[in-house]
């Protein structure tokens, strides 16, 4: 088993955050050199000689910045533009020190331009005025969600999973959730109300708190977070009043990993790095994918991945699975997928050495079969040099595995030389966790199928209730009425989180293809996080005290009257950004926009909503406004209405504003996390914590 480490958990920060100058120098104190890590590389013969010292070379070097943009198409082309007309021209031909600096480049592989990457010092980032100015920008977009820091080989996984809006998606081992985030927006591609939905895991409890950080930025009400060990990720109900159970369209496997890969930012792993730990964690991640292609659907597609170029965690738990499910499953080609993409082919051949550095042969005592490497007649048939592999020098990144199953149709024709031929059944949840020690099965051999026996849940396992409302509910009808909510609109699918059941302060809204998956799966699933703020108690002394939130707007414009949508124009909008609750008196007297008064003052007090046309090239503004007898506010986040100042009127005391906020943020965070830790929480025995294996997010 692999031995846990104590990595500090604050290590993770946004843009902007400041390293901790102590941690810092310790960091540059190691010699990242590995006599065992290299002999082992070389022995194996994946890296050709005459790449070696530029192979090694790179894993020694820092890790450059990447980053890619986010959100709607017109939304992100138009923060892309941004990027390309105001900043990109004063990074060419920028000099520092007296030497030329490498000006951003864009990732050829990543679809339509919207990743990138910086290939510089993060001296040259903070001392640079023009990278400086260009960091002010990222903490901006980031802190609102229209840019993500992310490495780039972390991107991949996400691209050739191919998720469409109707697809159900699981992510099994989700955390920090970069790569969930791009589910979500592949999911969301230029559909509000996409027809699917994601199911996000993670094993540990505070890390999948975390994760719902992450995503709730992205305001999905097609999100679920869960909490389960993915070994044993349990059967989902797809109703309460049937015994059918969920198979998913696709399926992420980003598993927990030595990670090797991450040796450039987390450089602990040079002084770490051994054998063991990719023999110890091999059945873990064996028993996730074996899990995920349980619960994969036929026809449909899993991706599994790590940040790891041991092929024990790569080839062999994909062989080992192939071996397992037969003709049940294939490997995707997938060599025409993102051109551009500098990438090896999988290997069906290695040594299998243990933490002794002895090489081992099959049969020998302590050993697994799957460990070693297939067969002749399997290589043959198993074709894993359709796996990928990413090495850092290839293209100046971390180093990455990946590998793409389908599960072929029972109508499929397809022939094979495997000889299973029966999808294997599920165990139950009791027998598996009696084949394990310490969260690492003792065997990956599946030796006696069964039907799956339900555990159900301690009474207390979801912390927050999830309570639907009738939508003939007394309160909801008050909303429905005032905001001319039409019947297209799904007015079942409204939920409260209390004891009470009632609606006190805040109504949530999920997506009607989860309602029906929270209802039946209240005794199977620990519920963490579901649903978007949709109302919430403002005022009682006015014709409808509940507000639309900005969370659920990209939803509700499509289906509420234009009674209490005001149109207005972009110099009135920039003074709504700029000023508090401006009077109409002091309006009236500016004549700034005539139209949006009017109609202002001739509403009710109480929740409207302001509309900005910017024409057909840019995404048009819809944001909530409270109207007041007197006076009205826009109900836009400080960072939001930051990032809208800087990004349409090129307010730079806005981006500086903004930058400093986050990083004050991200400075409380780490120290929050940084004192947890300290009082002695970890993550859980039955799964690797995967922080030091996670190429998901990047440090400044």
């Amino acid at each position: 088993m692999a031995r846990k480490r104590n990595f500090k958990k604050g290590n993770k920060k946004t843009f902007g955050a400041r390293d901790d100058s102590n941690a810092q120098k310790n960091w540059t104190e190691l010699q990242k050199e590995n006599e065992k890590w290299e002999k082992y590389y070389k022995d194996l013969g994946v890296i050709p000689d005459a790449e070696w010292d530029e192979f090694k070379k790179t894993c020694q070097a820092q890790l450059p910045l990447t980053f890619r943009i986010t959100g709607s198409r017109k939304h992100a082309h138009e923060v892309l533009s941004m990027f390309e007309e105001h900043h990109l021209p004063y990074l060419t031909g920028c000099e520092f020190e007296g030497e030329a600096i490498a000006p951003p480049k864009k990732l050829p592989w990543y679809p339509e331009n919207l990743a990138w990457q910086l290939d510089v010092s993060k001296q040259v980032i903070r001392k640079n005025e023009q990278f400086s100015k260009v960091q002010r920008f990222l903490v901006a977009e980031n802190a609102v969600g229209n840019i993500s820091r992310q490495e780039a080989v972390s991107m991949i996984p996400p691209l050739v999973l191919d998720v469409k809006p109707e697809h159900t998606v699981l992510d099994m081992c989700a955390a920090p959730g970069s790569k969930t985030a791009q589910l979500i927006e592949a999911l969301h591609a230029n559909c509000d109300e996409p027809t699917g939905y994601v199911v996000a895991n993670d094993a540990d409890h505070r890390r999948s708190h975390m994760l719902v950080h992450q995503l709730k930025r992205l305001n999905s009400a097609n999100l679920m977070v869960v909490n389960h060990d993915a070994q044993f990720f349990p059967r989902i109900k797809t109703d309460k009043d049937s015994n059918q159970f969920l198979k998913f369209d696709r399926v992420l496997c980003d598993v927990p990993c030595s990670g090797d890969g991450t040796m450039r930012k987390n450089v602990n792993v040079w002084r770490d790095w051994g054998t063991g730990s990719g023999l110890g964690l091999h059945t873990v991640q064996l028993n996730i994918l074996k899990r995920g292609l349980n619960l994969l659907k036929q026809g449909g597609r899993l991706v599994y991945s790590t940040c790891s170029m041991n092929p024990i965690e790569n080839e062999a738990v994909v062989a080992a699975a192939l071996r397992h499910w037969g003709v049940k499953i294939k490997l995707v080609d997938c060599a025409e997928l993102l051109p551009g993409l500098v990438r090896s082919k999988g290997i069906d051949n290695w040594p299998v050495i243990d933490k002794n550095y002895i090489k081992r042969e099959k049969g020998d005592e302590g050993t697994h079969e799957t460990w070693f490497p297939p067969t002749s007649e399997e290589s043959a048939a198993f074709n894993l040099d359709r796996c990928i592999r990413v090495y850092p020098h290839q293209q100046n990144t971390g180093g990455f595995f990946i590998t793409v199953f389908e599960k072929v149709n029972s109508e499929s024709n397809e022939v094979s030389k495997r000889a299973t031929t029966e999808e294997p059944k599920e165990e139950s949840v009791v027998e598996k966790k009696q084949k394990t020690e310490g969260g690492v099965a003792a065997t990956a051999t599946v030796t006696e199928p069964v039907s799956v026996k339900k555990e159900k849940l301690p009474r207390d396992a979801n912390e927050e209730p999830f309570v639907f409302l009738s939508p003939d509910h007394p309160e909801l009808k008050k909303c429905w009425s005032f905001y001319g909510i039409d019947d297209k609109f799904d007015k079942s699918c409204c939920l409260v989180r209390n004891a009470t059941g009632e609606p006190t302060r805040v109504i949530y809204y999920v997506s009607p293809c989860l309602k029906d998956v929270i209802e039946a799966n209240e005794d199977r699933l620990k519920f963490i996080y579901s649903g978007v703020k949709l109302f919430v108690s403002q005022r009682s002394d006015i014709e409808c005290s509940w507000r639309i939130q900005n969370e659920s707007l990209q939803i509700m414009k499509h289906h509420m009257n234009s009674n209490r949508v005001v149109d207005v124009n972009i110099d009135c909008f920039k003074l709504l950004l700029t000023e508090s609750f401006p009077k109409f008196e002091d309006l009236e007297k500016s004549h700034i926009d005539d139209n949006f008064l009017n109609k202002m003052k001739s509403l009710s007090a109480g929740c409207a909503f302001v509309s900005v046309d910017r024409g057909e090239e840019k995404e048009e503004l819809f944001l909530p406004m409270w109207n007041g007898s007197k006076c009205a506010n826009l109900m836009v986040s400080k960072e939001s209405t930051q990032e809208l100042l800087h990004r349409l009127f090129g307010d730079e005391v806005a981006v500086q504003q903004a930058a400093a906020a986050a990083e004050r943020k991200a400075a409380a965070n780490l120290a929050a996390a940084e004192s947890k830790t300290e009082e002695g929480e970890s993550s859980s025995v039955n799964e690797v914590p995967k922080e030091p294996a996670t190429s998901d997010d990047q440090n400044m």
